[in-house]
């Protein structure tokens, strides 16, 4: 039974120390199964609009537990990162 899963992580941005969202998402194909087909979405400061992709020392990541979420039938995978992906450079506009 293949699953998808959301990851959501937050972490300070190193720029203006404001919240840093990230996001993946990932595969399981049974229950006990790792992750596969892991996909970075993108991060970025909510502050300042930066990209931060990862936390920085001594800064420590603070995750959400991974939760599922079942893609639409008519949306491949990849169309839910570009929409991400668009929305964050909408984001960094403002």
């Amino acid at each position: 039974m293949r699953k998808q899963y959301l990851h959501l992580s937050a972490y300070s941005c190193d720029k203006c120390h404001g919240p840093v969202v990230s996001a993946s998402l990932a595969v399981r194909e049974n229950a006990i199964s790792k992750e596969t087909d892991i996909r970075q979405v993108g991060a970025i400061c909510l502050s300042c609009g930066y990209r931060q992709d990862q936390a920085t020392e001594p800064a420590r990541a603070r995750h959400v537990l991974p939760m599922e979420w079942d893609p639409a039938d008519a949306i491949d995978l990849r169309h839910l990162t570009t929409a991400f992906v668009e929305a964050l450079n909408r984001a960094e506009l403002h």
